[in-house]
């Protein structure tokens, strides 16, 4: 029974994606309404039948207390036992039908899947956001929108049809069945109502924003937390845990504060709704007792109207607490909303096409790139990289290197000009199909919190185990691999690296990442101080492998380390965003020029970044 009620909406299904999604709250949620649509109808159904079921029995109550108070044992039973047997059979067998299937459509087909649809919606969509985008936010706060919106999504959901459609139709029973009794008693009711959905009112207005703004403050502890524990060497390298807990504690306290004011929002709610029931208890069951004193009403009357006024006392809480719940799960949702709704920053052309790769011919032509301040990046540059070339890229920190990879791989958009390989606009063609002809080693090069066979099959996943191990072997990285253990025992290639690869030395993570790259073999190859990590010896046996590895290809190698870049085709030197001065290790050197000046200045074979230009 649970599987077929669980497996009745496919989370996972197929939808229209956009790089806009709506930003308001409701045509946020609506977008997610389509595949529940039939789940809604039949669960909002039969909320509205289980409440006046609820109802029924109440005045069934009163029915059976005229009945035994009219009528000796033995002729209620004679004329009424076949009534009361139906109803018995009724309140045992069809109720428990009605409330398993509602129950059950809440708690395994919405509450499951509602939540978990959004979630993988809108990871799908904010993995899909640019570098850049990442780089402005916390990751820890983006997690956290990700996975406290879906569940406040679906709590919003249940507690409409569990509390706001059965109190609807309660409300309305109860009208129903004070104003057969005797109209009269539907005074006290309605003046009950208008002021229990003046005070909803009041409180609505209130917690929403209230809701919000805890929400807010709660992803600003996890973004600070998270932030601490993923640069805990940082931390403890600089003996800041004292300013951490600070940091902290002002994110904490402020957290603190919001919630604070959220509950006094609560605490008066609770009050007004304690005098306002207190007041519907008195005025129908009072009114009740002086209809029935003046013979204007039996003594079953008098019993339902009081169960009932006890039974809406005790709903309203219930109600108050969900509606106030409701509005909560709204305003984290409404939170959410602002990371996991933004447009998508950088996409795909309409009609872009697979990068058709030839030769590897690399044109930079007239780029411009400023990262939105109008000062520092490239300005104007332009630069052609031959099939096979084999260039490397050097200047002061600052200087615009690092910014043409990154516009090369289009983790952004140039604000002028163009880049084309095979004379294709890389701007004109799909992400997902420019990057895989394109291999990167970093200099600070982060790995996935998996084994080591995870890591390296990244780059290639259909890869066999041969070629995995034979790609580590060429990074010079197999015999260090084979001696891995982590904490759960797990060695070799199976073992895991920990976050961002922090469980190997800098060395080790960075031979890892060669091995990847060398194992995706991509024809064009881009090395950020891929060596700089490694000791001298290591750095001979993996720039022997980079030797093998570049044959063939189209390579742009960025290094501060001289020596690493000596032997290229073509060195490029970057100053302030230009070109200044280009040509083989000797020419440059025979030049006198800033490279010149850098070759004579470099202490260990590193650029003098000191330096300033002359």
């Amino acid at each position: 029974m649970f599987r077929y009620f669980e497996n009745l909406v496919d989370p996972y299904g197929p939808y229209e994606q956009t790089d806009t999604p709506p930003r308001a709250l409701w045509p946020f949620l609506k977008q997610f309404v389509g595949p529940f649509r039939g789940v809604f109808a039949v669960t909002a159904a039969l909320s509205v039948v289980s409440a006046f079921a609820d109802v029924a029995l109440i005045w069934y109550v009163g029915r059976l207390v005229d009945l035994l108070s009219e009528n000796g044992p033995q002729a209620v039973w004679a004329e009424y036992g076949t009534e009361m047997l139906s109803v018995a059979a009724a309140v045992l067998i069809l109720r428990p039908l009605l409330l398993v299937a509602n129950v059950a459509l809440l708690h395994n087909t919405i509450l499951p899947n509602f939540g978990t649809m959004i979630r993988w919606r809108a990871h799908a969509h904010v993995i899909r956001q640019p570098v850049g985008w990442f780089e402005s936010d916390f990751a820890g706060r983006i997690a956290n929108r990700i996975m406290q919106t879906p569940p406040a999504a679906g709590d919003a959901v249940f507690q409409t049809f569990d509390a706001m459609a059965f109190a609807s139709v309660t409300v309305v029973g109860a009208g129903i069945l004070l104003a057969e009794a005797d109209p009269r008693l539907l005074v006290p009711l309605v003046i009950w109502f208008g002021l229990y959905a003046a005070l909803v009112n009041w409180t609505v207005r209130r917690a929403g924003p209230a809701s919000k703004a805890s929400s807010d403050a709660r992803s600003q502890v996890t973004g600070r937390v998270v932030d601490a524990y993923t640069n805990i060497h940082s931390v403890k390298l600089f003996a800041h845990h004292d300013s951490e807990l600070n940091y902290a504690k002002e994110a904490i306290e402020h957290a603190r504060s919001t919630f604070a004011r959220e509950m006094r929002i609560v605490t008066k709610m609770d009050l007004a709704l304690t005098v306002l029931n207190g007041g519907l208890i008195v005025g129908v069951t009072g009114w009740a007792i002086v209809l029935w004193y003046g013979g204007q009403a039996t003594v079953g009357t008098v019993a339902a109207a009081t169960a009932l006024v006890l039974r809406l006392n005790n709903m309203t809480y219930w109600i108050m607490w969900a509606f106030t719940a409701l509005v909560q799960a709204l305003g984290v949702v409404a939170e959410g909303m602002e990371t996991i709704t933004q447009p998508i920053g950088l996409v795909d052309k309409p009609g872009a096409k697979p990068l058709a790769f030839r030769e590897g011919l690399i044109e930079i032509d007239r780029v411009s790139h400023h990262y939105g301040r109008g000062s520092g990046g490239l300005e104007n540059l332009s630069l052609t990289v031959r099939p096979g070339e084999k260039i490397g890229l050097v200047g002061r920190s600052g200087a615009g290197k690092s910014t043409l990879v990154k516009l090369m791989l289009r983790f952004y958009d140039p604000e002028g000009g163009m880049i084309r390989i095979d004379g294709q606009d890389i701007a004109g063609v799909t992400q997902g199909s420019l990057r895989r002809q394109i291999g990167m080693v970093q200099q600070d090069s982060s790995l996935m919190h998996r084994s080591v066979r995870d890591n390296l099959l990244y780059g290639r996943p259909d890869a066999s185990e041969a070629q995995m191990i034979e790609a580590a072997r060429r990074a010079e990285a197999h015999d260090f691999i084979l001696t891995l253990q982590d904490p759960e025992g797990r060695r070799g290639y199976d073992a895991h690296v920990g976050e961002r690869g922090v469980k190997l030395s800098g060395g080790q993570r960075q031979r890892v990442a060669l091995a990847r790259v060398i194992l995706k073999d991509a024809p064009i190859l881009v090395l950020d101080e891929a060596t700089s990590a490694l000791d001298s010896e290591a750095e001979a046996a993996i720039q022997h492998a980079l030797s093998g590895v570049m044959q063939g290809k189209t390579v742009i190698a960025i290094a501060h380390r001289l020596s690493t870049i000596a032997a290229m085709d073509r060195i490029v030197v970057l100053d302030d965003g230009h070109i200044v001065e280009q040509g083989t290790h000797a020419q440059l050197l025979a030049l006198n020029g800033l490279y010149a000046r850098f070759w004579a200045r470099q202490s260990g074979g590193f650029i003098g970044l000191e330096e300033a230009a002359e």
